[in-house]
Protein backbone atom coordinates (compact mmCIF):
# COMPACT_ATOMS: atom_id res chain seq x y z
CA UNK A 1 0.00 0.00 0.00
CA UNK A 2 1.48 3.47 -0.86
CA UNK A 3 1.90 6.27 1.49
CA UNK A 4 -0.65 8.18 0.53
CA UNK A 5 -3.34 6.01 0.28
CA UNK A 6 -2.19 4.80 3.89
CA UNK A 7 -2.34 8.53 5.00
CA UNK A 8 -5.98 8.73 3.57
CA UNK A 9 -6.89 5.59 5.48
CA UNK A 10 -5.51 7.10 8.48
CA UNK A 11 -7.57 10.78 8.52
CA UNK A 12 -10.89 8.58 7.53
CA UNK A 13 -10.49 6.03 10.39
CA UNK A 14 -9.57 8.24 13.01
CA UNK A 15 -11.58 11.41 12.09
CA UNK A 16 -15.05 8.20 12.02
CA UNK A 17 -13.40 6.54 15.60
CA UNK A 18 -13.39 10.25 17.43
CA UNK A 19 -16.51 11.06 16.14
CA UNK A 20 -18.90 8.55 16.42
CA UNK A 21 -17.26 7.72 19.64
CA UNK A 22 -16.90 11.02 21.17
CA UNK A 23 -20.62 12.18 19.87
CA UNK A 24 -22.18 10.13 22.94
CA UNK A 25 -19.92 11.21 25.59
CA UNK A 26 -20.98 15.18 24.40
CA UNK A 27 -24.65 13.43 24.72
CA UNK A 28 -24.16 12.96 28.65
CA UNK A 29 -22.40 15.88 29.26
CA UNK A 30 -24.31 18.61 27.88
CA UNK A 31 -27.72 16.40 28.83
CA UNK A 32 -26.61 16.71 32.47
CA UNK A 33 -25.31 20.10 32.13
CA UNK A 34 -28.87 21.26 30.82
CA UNK A 35 -27.72 22.18 26.98
CA UNK A 36 -30.77 21.81 25.27
CA UNK A 37 -31.62 23.19 21.84
CA UNK A 38 -34.33 25.84 21.91
CA UNK A 39 -37.39 25.54 19.10
CA UNK A 40 -39.11 27.76 17.14
CA UNK A 41 -42.50 28.33 18.00
CA UNK A 42 -43.32 29.14 14.77
CA UNK A 43 -42.11 26.11 13.36
CA UNK A 44 -43.25 22.52 12.42
CA UNK A 45 -45.36 21.67 15.66
CA UNK A 46 -43.63 18.40 15.18
CA UNK A 47 -40.55 19.75 16.10
CA UNK A 48 -41.78 20.81 19.70
CA UNK A 49 -40.65 17.36 20.50
CA UNK A 50 -36.98 18.16 19.83
CA UNK A 51 -36.80 20.91 22.88
CA UNK A 52 -34.14 19.92 25.10
CA UNK A 53 -32.38 17.58 22.79
CA UNK A 54 -28.71 18.48 23.30
CA UNK A 55 -26.64 20.95 20.78
CA UNK A 56 -23.02 21.49 20.12
CA UNK A 57 -22.43 18.32 19.21
CA UNK A 58 -20.04 20.18 16.54
CA UNK A 59 -17.47 19.69 18.90
CA UNK A 60 -17.67 16.72 18.43
CA UNK A 61 -16.90 17.20 14.32
CA UNK A 62 -13.95 19.65 14.81
CA UNK A 63 -12.92 17.43 17.46
CA UNK A 64 -12.61 14.88 14.79
CA UNK A 65 -11.68 16.75 11.86
CA UNK A 66 -8.75 17.93 13.49
CA UNK A 67 -7.73 14.55 15.28
CA UNK A 68 -7.95 12.75 11.66
CA UNK A 69 -5.98 15.60 10.05
CA UNK A 70 -3.48 15.24 12.18
CA UNK A 71 -3.14 11.75 13.04
CA UNK A 72 -2.79 11.14 9.01
CA UNK A 73 0.55 13.28 9.09
CA UNK A 74 2.01 11.04 12.39
CA UNK A 75 1.49 8.56 10.17
CA UNK A 76 2.77 10.05 7.25
CA UNK A 77 6.00 11.23 9.09
CA UNK A 78 6.65 8.46 10.24
CA UNK A 79 6.37 6.76 6.81
CA UNK A 80 8.27 8.98 4.64
CA UNK A 81 9.34 12.09 7.23
CA UNK A 82 6.46 14.10 5.48
CA UNK A 83 3.95 16.86 7.52
CA UNK A 84 1.06 19.34 7.37
CA UNK A 85 1.24 21.87 4.42
CA UNK A 86 0.29 25.82 4.20
CA UNK A 87 -3.01 25.10 2.55
CA UNK A 88 -4.30 22.28 4.91
CA UNK A 89 -3.23 24.13 7.97
CA UNK A 90 -5.12 27.30 6.39
CA UNK A 91 -8.12 25.97 5.57
CA UNK A 92 -7.94 23.89 9.01
CA UNK A 93 -7.72 27.42 10.79
CA UNK A 94 -10.96 28.46 8.70
CA UNK A 95 -12.54 26.10 9.83
CA UNK A 96 -11.64 25.71 13.43
CA UNK A 97 -12.02 29.60 13.51
CA UNK A 98 -15.54 29.58 12.47
CA UNK A 99 -16.43 26.92 14.91
CA UNK A 100 -15.10 29.28 18.11
CA UNK A 101 -17.36 31.76 16.42
CA UNK A 102 -20.56 29.28 16.42
CA UNK A 103 -19.61 27.81 19.93
CA UNK A 104 -20.23 30.98 21.16
CA UNK A 105 -23.40 31.54 19.60
CA UNK A 106 -24.54 27.67 20.63
CA UNK A 107 -23.32 29.52 24.55
CA UNK A 108 -25.33 31.82 23.98
CA UNK A 109 -28.19 29.94 23.41
CA UNK A 110 -28.29 27.38 26.34
CA UNK A 111 -26.83 29.48 28.69
CA UNK A 112 -29.90 31.89 27.94
CA UNK A 113 -32.42 29.51 26.77
CA UNK A 114 -33.48 30.80 23.66
CA UNK A 115 -33.20 30.10 20.00
CA UNK A 116 -31.23 33.63 19.29
CA UNK A 117 -27.46 33.55 20.57
CA UNK A 118 -24.84 35.93 19.11
CA UNK A 119 -26.66 39.08 17.29
CA UNK A 120 -26.21 38.99 13.41
CA UNK A 121 -23.59 41.88 13.64
CA UNK A 122 -21.19 39.78 15.91
CA UNK A 123 -21.82 36.40 14.35
CA UNK A 124 -20.65 38.83 10.92
CA UNK A 125 -17.64 39.82 12.75
CA UNK A 126 -16.71 36.87 13.60
CA UNK A 127 -16.79 35.23 10.22
CA UNK A 128 -15.19 38.48 8.42
CA UNK A 129 -12.28 38.11 11.01
CA UNK A 130 -12.01 34.73 10.20
CA UNK A 131 -12.44 35.13 6.33
CA UNK A 132 -10.08 37.67 6.47
CA UNK A 133 -7.03 36.37 8.17
CA UNK A 134 -7.71 33.36 5.54
CA UNK A 135 -7.55 35.55 2.60
CA UNK A 136 -4.59 37.58 3.29
CA UNK A 137 -2.67 34.58 4.45
CA UNK A 138 -3.56 32.03 1.53
CA UNK A 139 -1.32 34.27 -0.77
CA UNK A 140 1.63 34.16 1.13
CA UNK A 141 3.26 30.89 1.41
CA UNK A 142 4.79 29.68 -1.82
CA UNK A 143 6.32 26.24 -2.13
CA UNK A 144 9.54 25.35 -4.05
CA UNK A 145 7.36 25.76 -7.33
CA UNK A 146 6.45 28.83 -6.77
CA UNK A 147 2.67 27.74 -5.80
CA UNK A 148 0.46 29.48 -3.26
CA UNK A 149 -2.45 28.20 -2.07
CA UNK A 150 -5.11 30.36 -3.63
CA UNK A 151 -4.94 32.42 -6.83
CA UNK A 152 -5.80 35.77 -7.24
CA UNK A 153 -8.38 34.85 -10.28
CA UNK A 154 -11.90 33.20 -10.01
CA UNK A 155 -11.84 30.20 -10.65
CA UNK A 156 -14.12 26.68 -12.32
CA UNK A 157 -12.26 24.10 -12.22
CA UNK A 158 -9.25 25.82 -12.65
CA UNK A 159 -8.39 29.50 -12.95
CA UNK A 160 -10.50 31.76 -15.19
CA UNK A 161 -7.43 33.87 -16.22
CA UNK A 162 -9.84 35.94 -17.93
CA UNK A 163 -11.04 37.23 -14.29
CA UNK A 164 -8.82 38.38 -12.32
CA UNK A 165 -9.42 39.47 -8.41
CA UNK A 166 -5.68 41.01 -7.71
CA UNK A 167 -7.60 44.65 -8.12
CA UNK A 168 -6.26 47.40 -5.75
CA UNK A 169 -3.62 45.82 -4.11
CA UNK A 170 -5.41 41.99 -2.83
CA UNK A 171 -8.39 44.10 -1.68
CA UNK A 172 -10.56 42.75 -4.52
CA UNK A 173 -9.34 38.81 -3.46
CA UNK A 174 -9.87 39.54 0.28
CA UNK A 175 -13.53 40.69 -0.31
CA UNK A 176 -14.09 37.88 -2.52
CA UNK A 177 -12.84 35.22 -0.11
CA UNK A 178 -14.85 37.16 2.98
CA UNK A 179 -17.95 36.83 0.34
CA UNK A 180 -17.28 32.92 -0.58
CA UNK A 181 -17.05 31.99 3.57
CA UNK A 182 -19.88 33.92 4.98
CA UNK A 183 -21.92 32.69 1.98
CA UNK A 184 -20.56 28.67 2.43
CA UNK A 185 -20.74 29.15 6.57
CA UNK A 186 -24.46 31.10 6.17
CA UNK A 187 -25.51 28.31 3.84
CA UNK A 188 -24.51 24.98 5.86
CA UNK A 189 -26.02 26.67 8.93
CA UNK A 190 -29.51 27.52 7.21
CA UNK A 191 -29.48 23.38 6.08
CA UNK A 192 -28.95 22.44 9.53
CA UNK A 193 -32.65 22.46 10.73
CA UNK A 194 -33.55 18.42 10.20
CA UNK A 195 -32.34 15.56 11.80
CA UNK A 196 -29.25 14.54 9.50
CA UNK A 197 -29.54 16.89 6.89
CA UNK A 198 -26.57 19.14 7.03
CA UNK A 199 -24.53 16.00 8.45
CA UNK A 200 -25.19 13.68 5.90
CA UNK A 201 -25.45 16.21 2.74
CA UNK A 202 -21.91 18.06 4.02
CA UNK A 203 -20.28 13.99 4.11
CA UNK A 204 -21.38 13.33 0.53
CA UNK A 205 -19.80 16.95 -0.72
CA UNK A 206 -16.55 16.36 1.53
CA UNK A 207 -16.87 12.97 -0.33
CA UNK A 208 -17.04 14.96 -3.77
CA UNK A 209 -13.50 16.73 -2.60
CA UNK A 210 -11.77 13.65 -1.74
CA UNK A 211 -11.99 12.41 -5.10
CA UNK A 212 -11.36 16.47 -6.98
CA UNK A 213 -8.45 16.66 -4.63
CA UNK A 214 -7.14 12.81 -5.13
CA UNK A 215 -7.53 13.60 -9.11
CA UNK A 216 -5.70 16.70 -8.87
CA UNK A 217 -2.84 15.32 -6.56
CA UNK A 218 -2.74 12.48 -9.66
CA UNK A 219 -2.54 14.56 -12.34
CA UNK A 220 -0.31 17.65 -10.65
CA UNK A 221 2.04 19.66 -12.73
CA UNK A 222 4.79 19.20 -10.59
CA UNK A 223 5.54 17.55 -7.12
CA UNK A 224 2.34 15.72 -7.25
CA UNK A 225 1.81 11.71 -7.53
CA UNK A 226 2.59 12.26 -11.55
CA UNK A 227 5.33 14.85 -11.08
CA UNK A 228 5.27 16.04 -15.07
CA UNK A 229 5.71 20.14 -14.90
CA UNK A 230 4.09 19.80 -18.34
CA UNK A 231 1.60 17.23 -18.73
CA UNK A 232 -1.23 18.57 -20.85
CA UNK A 233 -4.55 19.67 -18.23
CA UNK A 234 -2.38 19.11 -15.66
CA UNK A 235 -3.39 20.96 -12.30
CA UNK A 236 -1.42 23.66 -10.64
CA UNK A 237 -3.24 22.99 -7.25
CA UNK A 238 -0.44 22.90 -4.30
CA UNK A 239 -0.81 20.40 -1.48
CA UNK A 240 -3.54 18.38 -3.04
CA UNK A 241 -3.02 15.14 -0.87
CA UNK A 242 -3.09 17.35 2.20
CA UNK A 243 -5.78 18.31 0.87
CA UNK A 244 -7.53 15.15 0.10
CA UNK A 245 -6.51 14.19 3.98
CA UNK A 246 -8.58 17.14 4.85
CA UNK A 247 -11.44 16.25 3.03
CA UNK A 248 -11.33 12.84 4.16
CA UNK A 249 -10.99 13.87 8.04
CA UNK A 250 -13.88 15.90 7.47
CA UNK A 251 -16.36 13.67 5.62
CA UNK A 252 -15.53 10.65 8.15
CA UNK A 253 -16.15 13.29 11.05
CA UNK A 254 -19.80 14.29 9.83
CA UNK A 255 -20.63 10.53 9.03
CA UNK A 256 -19.52 9.53 12.43
CA UNK A 257 -21.78 12.48 13.99
CA UNK A 258 -24.38 11.36 11.84
CA UNK A 259 -24.52 8.17 13.58
CA UNK A 260 -25.70 9.84 16.30
CA UNK A 261 -27.69 12.71 14.58
CA UNK A 262 -29.67 10.72 12.26
CA UNK A 263 -33.50 10.65 13.18
CA UNK A 264 -34.43 10.84 15.22
CA UNK A 265 -31.43 12.76 16.42
CA UNK A 266 -30.13 12.32 19.91
CA UNK A 267 -27.63 15.93 19.37
CA UNK A 268 -27.96 18.59 17.18
CA UNK A 269 -24.56 20.09 15.87
CA UNK A 270 -25.61 23.23 16.48
CA UNK A 271 -23.59 26.53 14.79
CA UNK A 272 -20.38 25.02 15.88
CA UNK A 273 -20.53 22.35 13.37
CA UNK A 274 -22.35 24.03 10.74
CA UNK A 275 -20.46 27.43 10.75
CA UNK A 276 -16.76 24.92 10.97
CA UNK A 277 -18.34 22.39 8.10
CA UNK A 278 -19.25 25.87 6.09
CA UNK A 279 -15.82 27.10 6.27
CA UNK A 280 -14.10 24.29 5.21
CA UNK A 281 -16.55 23.80 2.10
CA UNK A 282 -15.54 27.41 1.26
CA UNK A 283 -11.65 26.71 1.82
CA UNK A 284 -11.54 24.20 0.17
CA UNK A 285 -13.17 25.41 -2.76
CA UNK A 286 -10.87 28.40 -2.98
CA UNK A 287 -7.79 26.06 -2.52
CA UNK A 288 -8.34 23.69 -5.12
CA UNK A 289 -9.57 26.58 -7.08
CA UNK A 290 -13.25 25.30 -7.70
CA UNK A 291 -15.18 28.06 -6.62
CA UNK A 292 -17.95 27.53 -9.64
CA UNK A 293 -17.77 23.71 -9.11
CA UNK A 294 -18.45 23.96 -5.29
CA UNK A 295 -21.77 25.62 -6.50
CA UNK A 296 -22.77 22.74 -8.02
CA UNK A 297 -21.58 20.36 -5.87
CA UNK A 298 -23.23 21.96 -2.81
CA UNK A 299 -26.23 23.56 -4.86
CA UNK A 300 -28.27 22.13 -1.70
CA UNK A 301 -26.77 24.45 0.58
CA UNK A 302 -27.09 27.27 -2.02
CA UNK A 303 -31.13 26.62 -2.83
CA UNK A 304 -31.72 26.42 0.98
CA UNK A 305 -29.38 29.61 1.52
CA UNK A 306 -31.52 31.68 -1.63
CA UNK A 307 -34.73 30.62 -0.14
CA UNK A 308 -34.07 32.41 2.62
CA UNK A 309 -33.17 35.22 0.75
CA UNK A 310 -35.94 35.15 -1.77
CA UNK A 311 -38.37 34.72 1.70
CA UNK A 312 -37.05 38.05 2.58
CA UNK A 313 -37.11 40.06 -0.35
CA UNK A 314 -40.53 39.27 -1.22
CA UNK A 315 -41.69 39.92 2.05
CA UNK A 316 -40.82 43.11 2.66
CA UNK A 317 -41.58 44.23 -0.82
CA UNK A 318 -45.19 42.81 -1.00
CA UNK A 319 -45.71 41.77 2.50
CA UNK A 320 -46.56 37.95 1.38
CA UNK A 321 -44.45 34.91 2.03
CA UNK A 322 -42.73 33.57 -0.94
CA UNK A 323 -42.61 29.97 1.27
CA UNK A 324 -44.69 28.31 4.12
CA UNK A 325 -41.05 28.85 6.19
CA UNK A 326 -37.78 29.91 5.13
CA UNK A 327 -35.44 27.64 4.99
CA UNK A 328 -37.20 26.02 2.53
CA UNK A 329 -36.77 22.30 3.85
CA UNK A 330 -39.68 23.56 6.43
CA UNK A 331 -41.93 24.59 3.81
CA UNK A 332 -42.30 20.89 2.52
CA UNK A 333 -42.69 20.24 6.38
CA UNK A 334 -45.49 22.06 6.83
CA UNK A 335 -46.90 20.99 3.69
CA UNK A 336 -48.00 17.64 4.84
CA UNK A 337 -44.42 16.07 3.82
CA UNK A 338 -43.00 13.68 6.77
CA UNK A 339 -39.56 15.19 8.35
CA UNK A 340 -37.48 11.74 6.95
CA UNK A 341 -39.12 12.15 3.67
CA UNK A 342 -37.85 15.65 3.18
CA UNK A 343 -34.16 14.61 4.86
CA UNK A 344 -33.86 11.62 2.23
CA UNK A 345 -35.19 13.28 -1.13
CA UNK A 346 -32.77 16.23 -0.26
CA UNK A 347 -30.17 13.97 0.18
CA UNK A 348 -31.29 12.59 -3.09
CA UNK A 349 -31.05 16.01 -4.75
CA UNK A 350 -27.70 16.08 -3.19
CA UNK A 351 -26.17 13.16 -4.87
CA UNK A 352 -27.69 14.18 -8.40
CA UNK A 353 -26.19 17.77 -7.97
CA UNK A 354 -22.97 16.14 -7.08
CA UNK A 355 -22.87 13.55 -9.70
CA UNK A 356 -23.10 16.77 -12.07
CA UNK A 357 -20.68 18.52 -10.42
CA UNK A 358 -18.30 15.62 -10.76
CA UNK A 359 -19.16 15.33 -14.28
CA UNK A 360 -18.49 19.16 -15.12
CA UNK A 361 -14.96 18.70 -13.53
CA UNK A 362 -14.06 15.66 -15.46
CA UNK A 363 -15.08 17.04 -18.65
CA UNK A 364 -13.27 20.20 -17.96
CA UNK A 365 -10.13 18.13 -17.58
CA UNK A 366 -10.74 16.09 -21.31
CA UNK A 367 -11.29 19.06 -22.63
CA UNK A 368 -7.76 21.11 -21.74
CA UNK A 369 -6.15 17.73 -22.82
CA UNK A 370 -6.20 15.20 -20.03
Amino acid sequence: MTHDVTQILVAGAVGLIVSIALTPVLIRVFSKQGFGQEIRLEGPESHQTKRGTPSMGGVAIVTALVAGYFGAHIAGYALDGSGPTASGLLVLGLAVMLGCVGFLDDIIKVRKHRNLGLNKTAKSVGQAIAAILFGILVLRFRNEYGYTPASEHLSYARDINAISLAGLGGVVFVLFVWFVVAAWSNAVNFTDGLDGLAAGSMAMVLGSYVLITYWQYRNACQGGAAGLPSAPGCYQVRDPLDLTILAVAGGAACLGFLWWNAAPAKIFMGDTGSLALGGLLAGLSIVTRTELVAVVLGALFVAEMVSVVLQIVVFRTSGRRLFRMAPFHHHFELGGWAETTVIIRFWLLTAISIGLGLSLFYSEFKNFGG
